[in-house]
């Protein structure tokens, strides 16, 4: 028999309690707003905002990229999310909890991550190593949501898109096969790519910019056949405190459209070491968007020209 762990983490948050509640309810959001967040998707809607619901969710876990499906129980009116994994991966045998969201007067409240959970195994090192991440996610989750609730903490998107008079499949094929893209992408210099669990991948990529400079960023990537690569990078240039992106493939007559979607947040003290003095955040912001979207789309043409080739 295994044991079980019931735990729970804490912390006070200088915002009104509604709103911190609607940060979490808002599962699609996570990416931008908890570190350990790659992707979510949902499987089943709540009605209104209330009662269960039913998400696809891939994150971070000492490391180790991981993805499981979650049921979820919201109560708008009592501030509180029960949750329940319908599926965990090893070493996880069942993991549950509850987000309770406690007023503390107007612009105040106390937030507290409640999670039981055991084992796959009895193991008991596998029962630490749960231990470890769960307390190490929690932390970090607490941390970034009095972050965002209190600071706003802008997130600037934006997107791209190309038509391709090919199929998804072979579209999807050429930015799933990232391995091959030093010798298709002029601006890709190098790659390592692991891919343990089929779908689920960790890119590390050292890229080339215009004026011969090299970045190396490293992302957890998750990849949907034929219709999405969702990705977050967790090894950030220093201009940006987040980056996550998206490559969605949707029919287009009888080809496909292409959108290569970015979410990001300027690290805000570091403009001026990047850029120069002087700098402020609408230049950081022209760079990043200059920067990404050269290179996403180069990588949409090369693309675009693979699937009408074949």
């Amino acid at each position: 028999m295994t044991a079980t762990r019931e735990v729970e983490h804490e912390i006070t948050v200088a915002a009104p309690a509604a709103s911190v509640y609607a940060l979490v309810a808002d599962a699609g959001n996570w990416p931008q707003v908890f570190g350990p967040t790659v992707h979510v998707e949902h499987v089943a809607h709540a009605p209104g905002g209330r009662g269960a619901e039913r998400l696809r969710i891939w994150a971070t876990a000492n490391g180790t990229a991981k993805g499981w499906t979650s049921r979820r129980e919201l109560d708008p009116d009592g501030l509180r999310i029960d949750f329940r994994q319908e599926v965990s991966q090893p070493p996880v045998g069942a993991m549950s909890g509850a987000w309770v969201i406690e007023p503390g007067g107007e612009r105040e409240c106390r937030v507290r991550l409640l999670h039981t959970y055991r084992a796959a195994t009895g193991d008991p090192a596998d029962l630490a190593w749960i231990d470890r991440a769960v307390d190490r996610n929690s932390d970090a989750e607490l941390a970034a949501l009095k972050r965002h609730a209190e600071h706003g903490d802008p997130v600037i998107s934006f997107a791209d898109t190309v038509s391709v008079a090919g199929r998804a499949e072979d579209v999807f094929d050429f930015l799933d096969q990232a391995q091959h893209w030093p010798d298709r992408l002029p601006h890709v210099a190098g790659v390592s790519l692991e891919e343990p669990v089929p779908g689920l991948q960790t890119l590390a990529m050292d890229t080339e910019a215009g004026d011969g400079s090299r970045h190396a960023t490293k992302s957890i990537r998750v990849c949907l056949p034929h219709r999405l690569i969702a990705y977050k990078q967790i090894g950030l240039p220093a201009l940006l405190s987040l980056h996550t992106g998206q490559w969605v493939i949707e029919p287009d007559g009888g080809g496909v459209r292409v959108t290569s979607r970015h979410s990001v947040r300027i690290e805000q003290s570091r403009i001026e070491s990047v850029l120069g003095t002087g700098a402020g955040p609408a230049q950081a912001e022209e760079f990043v968007r200059t920067a990404l979207s050269t290179n996403s789309l180069a990588t949409l043409g090369h693309a675009k020209s693979f699937a009408e080739g074949r």
